[in-house]
């Protein structure tokens, strides 16, 4: 469930990346530009200065939640909350500072008893660790010996009770090193941004940056050394002690035993400066030095999200309360390294400000310089000088006919246009398109065309059909026979046709339905066929039978004339 909730999250994420991106700035935009940048502006629009001003960019306040660590002497219990605000402003593309509050609660606990805490305030006085003392001419409680002699004593009964009780074994008692540190820091620092100057893109969804600064933190160490009634939690240590030993295979054991029986008060002071460092609202005071890196992916117009680490140094060792190392026995060395706080966060950032771009680390500054040479807008372009001698519109060092006539059209190459080919220039040119064949031509450009070979020999056109006015044959019931009248209309239409010659006669039946219908229409036109060729002495191949090319009454043959 948690895997899909992390898959959600980086889903949305890359959905912002890839929908929303720094917005670039209108250059002659003089709104957008301080008083200050404004001569400077005012030059640049003119082309007396290649440099853009500087526009007025907005301030960015942002809050932040994270894990507030120390890493020191003491085992860190993680997480922890930490929680933060800053206000950041830029000086240029890559350099911008902040101001920033980092407040936090760190703790933390051992999973390694210790043995040489008699220097530790917060368990020396309470638990039985060896301490070093020397005798003195008369030291009570102690066997006899020379004076200046060294003894271990049980630092418990000498804190507390001061008495020198000879150290053993028997008696030695385990602890368990714990804090619980407040912290408050307040720091201005520098930021470099390291990828918005970017060459194969204008702009970046996200930004990465690097971190240094100078401040203060004030802090309180607690530890839980006793329990609610005020003892020592010395059985219950000696107990985990005896059983786990000191085995890091075992931590996780160890931690939970212990904290099972513990309370959770811390309400004992942990070693400190005392009156040695300042104190600010009653806590201890020191300067700090601050590093980090950190990564902002933008979200929208003026809202930013980032992930980022800042690493406090302190020069101090007592941020966990512990500085004691376990030897030598009795009277413990201080420990190597110095304690420092990690702040690792998540921050939400909104940019404010009217009349602004946005804050330029989210600008690419060669933006500017790219568009420009791609499509000029404000560049300074000198007046071309080209020469054209012979005034046709195109320059010399193009022209491939430096002479043209004046007046006569050119092509792209300078040369004067010849529409037909025929070597004379449409502007003398007296017949613009003169045919290949008729070739070549006279200075006028005026060519000589032969007759076409249709020309040569002239055929008279044939007579024209002049048969109009044709009967139709009418035939009664089922007859296919011609009646009287039938063979005197053909006849007429056989002196007609002999009469022309050029034409011939269709003899068109009926397209009939039903077969014997076709069969009694074939006969009708069969017989008409045969009366003008047979019996009128038409040529047959001046007749010519179809016997469904009407669809009118069946009873019903049509002439009609076919022009050749």
């Amino acid at each position: 469930m948690a895997s899909k909730k992390y898959t959600l999250l980086l889903g949305a994420l890359c959905f912002f990346l890839t929908n929303v991106s720094a917005q670039s700035y209108d250059w002659k935009d003089s709104s957008l530009i301080p008083k200050k940048g404004q001569a400077q502006h005012s030059e640049f629009l003119q082309n007396q200065n290649a440099f853009p001003a500087k526009p007025r960019n907005q301030w960015e306040i942002g809050l932040s939640v994270g894990n507030s660590l120390i890493s020191g002497d003491v085992y860190a219990k993680i997480p922890q909350i930490g929680w933060g605000a800053h206000v950041r402003k830029a000086f240029g593309y890559i350099f911008s500072a902040r101001v920033q509050y980092i407040g936090g609660i760190a703790k933390g606990m051992n999973f390694t008893p210790a043995y040489n805490y008699a220097k530790n305030p917060a368990f020396g006085p309470y638990y039985d660790a060896p301490q070093n003392i020397r005798r003195g001419s008369t030291t009570p409680g102690l066997p006899g010996g020379q004076a200046g002699q060294l003894y271990q004593v049980s630092s418990k009964e000498l804190q507390r009770n001061s008495l020198y009780v000879p150290m053993t074994d028997n008696i030695l008692d385990a602890a368990y090193y714990n804090y619980r540190t407040v912290s408050h820091q307040l720091a201005l620092q520098g930021i470099v941004t390291l990828n918005n100057i970017r060459f194969h893109k204008s702009k970046t969804n996200f930004v990465i940056y690097g971190l240094a600064g100078i401040g203060g933190m004030i802090y309180e160490t607690k530890v839980n050394a006793l329990n609610a009634s005020g003892a020592s939690y010395e059985s219950l240590f000696n107990t985990v002690a005896a059983t786990y030993g000191s085995s890091f295979k075992n931590r996780r054991q160890i931690l939970r035993d212990l904290k099972a029986g513990m309370d959770n008060t811390y309400e004992s002071k942990a070693d400190g400066h005392q009156l040695r460092r300042p104190k600010l609202f009653d806590m201890t005071f020191k300067p700090v030095a601050q590093v980090g890196a950190g990564l902002a992916f933008k979200v929208g117009k003026r809202f930013s999200i980032g992930v980022e680490e800042v690493f406090t140094t302190t020069k101090d060792d007592l941020l966990d309360g512990q500085r004691w190392q376990e030897w030598a026995a009795g009277d413990a060395a201080l420990t190597r390294d110095f304690d420092t706080w990690h702040y690792t966060n998540i921050n939400f950032n909104y940019s404010l400000g009217a009349k602004s771009v946005e804050p330029l680390w989210w600008l690419n500054p060669l933006d500017y310089a790219y568009n420009e040479l791609n499509a000029p807008r404000h560049m300074k372009m000198p007046k071309p000088v080209l020469d054209d001698a012979d005034g046709d519109g195109v320059t010399d060092q193009f022209d491939n006919e430096p002479n043209t006539p004046a007046g006569c059209p050119v092509d792209t190459h300078g040369v004067a246009r010849d529409t037909d080919g025929d070597g004379v220039p449409d502007c003398k040119d007296k017949e613009l398109i003169t045919p290949t064949q008729c070739q070549p031509v006279d200075a006028d450009g005026v060519g000589k065309c032969p007759d076409p070979e249709c020309c040569k020999n002239i055929q008279p056109a044939p007579p024209a059909c002049n048969l109009v006015d044709l009967p139709s044959i009418n035939f009664g019931g089922n007859a296919s026979s011609l009646s009287a009248e039938a063979k005197a209309l053909c006849g007429s239409v056989a002196s007609s046709l002999r009469g022309n010659p050029e034409c011939k006669l269709i003899v068109c039946g009926s397209a009939a339905k039903s077969k014997s219908g076709q069969a009694l229409g074939q006969k009708r036109v069969d017989a008409i066929v045969k009366y003008l060729v047979e019996v009128q002495g038409i040529s047959a191949d001046r007749v010519v039978a179809q016997y469904d090319c009407h669809e009118g009454d069946p009873s019903v043959v049509e002439l009609r004339a076919e022009k050749k």
